[in-house]
């Protein structure tokens, strides 16, 4: 039996076994249903009561589902009206709809897709609440920092950074492009003993092996051409506050023992320079890689992600952050257009939907610049579904597809088995250690499978 989390229904029926009857199934299925055999009954009942959803007969004694439906809507317009009817024409679906009914179903009710329709119903009630919460702007308490969001997994990332930021230990932090890796390397200085001392980010992917060494450790004059003059290296600019190396996994091979020597040791020798030097700075790193993977295929130094991986914290992708995205992108819409000067307040609840059904490949910096693109483009002063990218506008979520009745159409148990797999993988934007937490198998086992579907790269 389900939990009865899934909303709050009024079911309204002038015949008390139907009404018995569907308390009964959906009870089960973990609604939390209530029932009144007349509208009368229960426009007086939402007067004084919340749901979630109002699911009433099109015809009964007195007064009718529809006129029921038009009465809630002008009062409650909050309460979205499932109709149930036995007439399934469509003049009966577009009276219906146009007494301002959310949908409607037909009677014998097929259960099943009622408690679709229900759950359809609830979220959408809940979606009109986010957004008008975030056009009036009362999610300040989903606020850490700089980063914005309330879901569970980023309320155990604050808890996580609020615990290590007062040590010294070493962390790795671990997530897709654009999740705000450095976001949370900054929370973490922020919050240190370090906080008055210097944040110093260098991007290793960014610089030239030839220059790397020398940005991070500083050079001697005369070490090379063109250093006419000692440079003091990132690990002494950053001397007392926190050195936050992002895209570790982009470090070559060459530089990577010297680093783990520094990290040791405390110590490092300038480029050209005939002494050690001692610095006093935390190192934070940041990774889009599978680190792992890159240390059994021989990228990365075993002995240096074990120096840097003390402590793992783990960015989610912005799809599995929920209405996290509408936090984002309403704060995003306020920063454009206080910037352009332009009038847009807000998101309408259909282009929210849109947003929240995508799957943000790009994640948070994907977002932001989507929002900065529809402020610069709509004409009205909330963003609306044909303000957003096309690619947003008609996304549909992938799904693993195995085949349906037809004989020929069926596959073996290997290739529905490989598709997942694959599909999995695509998910979580290749990260083979995640991959294999989801499939419930080893490393090991996950690279067996994919060298024997001929996938291994």
């Amino acid at each position: 039996m389900e939990s009865n989390n899934n909303g709050r229904v009024l079911i309204v029926d002038d015949e008390a076994n139907m009404c018995q009857l569907l308390e009964t199934d959906l009870r089960f299925r973990g609604f939390q249903p209530t029932w009144r055999t007349s509208a009368d009954e229960a426009i007086e009942l939402v007067k004084t009561e919340d749901f979630d959803v109002l699911l009433t007969d099109l015809r009964m004694k007195g007064m009718s589902g529809t006129e029921l439906c038009e009465r809630v809507c002008a009062n409650r317009p909050d309460i979205p009206v499932i109709v149930m009817t036995a007439f399934g024409s469509l003049e009966t679906a577009v009276a219906a709809i146009r007494a301002g009914a959310y949908d409607f179903v037909t009677k014998p009710i097929e259960m099943e897709l009622l408690a679709i329709t229900l759950s359809r119903a609830v979220k959408h009630r809940q979606l009109q609440e986010k957004v008008k919460l975030l056009s009036e702007g009362t999610e300040q308490s989903d606020h850490f920092e700089e980063m914005i969001g309330g879901s569970p997994v980023m309320t155990k990332l604050y808890d996580q950074i609020s615990r290590i930021a007062t040590t010294e230990t070493a962390v790795l932090v671990c997530g897709e492009s654009g999740t705000g890796k450095e976001l949370v390397a900054r929370s973490i200085h922020r919050r240190s003993q370090r906080s008055s001392g210097p944040f110093i980010p260098v991007n290793c992917a960014a610089l030239p092996e030839a220059l790397l060494e020398s940005e991070l450790f500083g050079h001697a004059k005369g070490a090379f051409t063109d250093a006419k003059a000692e440079r003091r290296g990132l690990f002494f600019q950053a001397e007392k506050g926190t050195l936050f190396l992002d895209e570790i996994g982009e470090l070559p091979l060459a530089v990577q023992p010297k680093l783990l020597r520094a990290l040791e040791e405390s110590r490092v020798r300038p480029v050209g320079g005939d002494k050690e030097m001692p610095f006093d700075v935390r190192v934070i790193t940041a990774t889009n890689r599978d680190l792992l993977t890159e240390v059994e295929e021989g990228r990365f130094r075993e002995d240096l992600f074990y120096r840097i991986n003390v402590i793992q914290l783990d960015l989610p992708p912005l799809r599995a952050r929920g209405t996290d995205t509408l936090l984002l992108a309403q704060r995003f819409v306020q920063l454009a257009s206080q910037r352009s000067q332009r009038n847009v307040v807000g998101i309408s609840e259909p282009a929210a939907e849109r947003l929240l059904n995508y799957a943000w490949p790009g994640n948070v910096r994907e977002l932001r610049n989507v929002m900065e693109r529809a402020v610069a483009l709509t004409p009205f002063d909330k963003i609306a579904v044909d303000d957003l990218p096309e690619k947003i506008r008609d996304y549909r979520s992938s799904q693993v597809f195995i085949g349906g009745d037809d004989p020929s159409e069926l596959v073996p148990v290997q290739e529905v088995e490989r598709r997942y797999i694959l599909h999995v993988l695509q998910a979580v934007d290749n990260n083979k250690s995640v991959a294999a937490q989801i499939l419930g198998l080893d490393r090991k086992t996950l690279y067996r499978k994919l060298k024997q579907y001929g996938v291994s790269d």
